[in-house]
């Protein structure tokens, strides 16, 4: 399985039998350049055109609403969530995706506004790779993405959804105030997450992927 992050919320994620695209943006919104893509599975874990430029990917699946489902032995469970804390009075509804993808569990928050309660926490299971916003502003902060981490006991964490060079969202923050959050100084930086299996690693590992836009 290889996960590459394209930018702001958007990774590629190609597996042994299909590859899935999650939350492409529009460019004039973000100010990230959204290359074209092809795959088998398109995510979409709320409608804002930051998150659903669906036209930049040829895709034949889309899958934008809540439940569970299976597509060539991968297993896709969107649970309904929301955007802000205030039950998606303020920005709307949130889709929190888990996909079991070649035996590695991966979760993909979207724009989670608030913290998980116990029975989501519990329906997402063992988590490998947690993909999780940490600009705040419009999602949660790094101080409540990283009480999200201690609750789900990712082994990998990738964050995302954070302010960047190229970045027009010049409200959200810096993805060194999460790194200063959770006492890591030394992150591992890598164009793409390649692994074989389930990661094996007892002390939490948090990696910044390069994006690719």
């Amino acid at each position: 399985m290889e996960l590459t992050y394209i930018g702001h919320s958007c990774f590629l994620i190609k597996g042994k039998k299909l590859s899935i695209v999650i939350d492409p943006y529009n460019p004039d919104l973000t100010g990230f350049k959204m290359p074209k893509q092809s795959c088998k599975l398109l995510l979409n874990t709320h409608n804002h055109e930051d998150h659903s430029f669906n036209q930049q990917v040829n895709h034949e699946v889309l899958i934008n609403t809540p439940g569970e489902y299976e597509v060539d032995d991968v297993y896709i469970t969107g649970i309904q969530t929301a955007h802000d804390d205030k039950d998606g009075a303020e920005r709307g509804q949130n889709i929190v995706f888990s996909i079991d993808i070649d035996g590695i569990s991966i979760v993909h928050l979207g724009d989670l506004g608030h913290e998980l309660n116990e029975k989501v926490v519990a329906k997402l299971g063992s988590v490998d790779i947690l993909l999780i916003p940490v600009g705040g502003e419009f999602t949660i902060d790094s101080f409540k993405a990283s009480k999200i981490i201690s609750a789900l006991e990712p082994k990998i964490v990738i964050p995302m959804h954070y302010k960047s060079e190229d970045s027009k969202l010049k409200e959200l923050a810096d993805v060194n105030v999460f790194l200063h959050e959770m006492g890591e100084k030394n992150p591992e930086k890598m164009d793409s997450l390649k692994i074989q299996s389930a990661p094996s690693n007892e002390d939490l590992k948090i990696i910044l992927l390069n994006s690719n836009h």
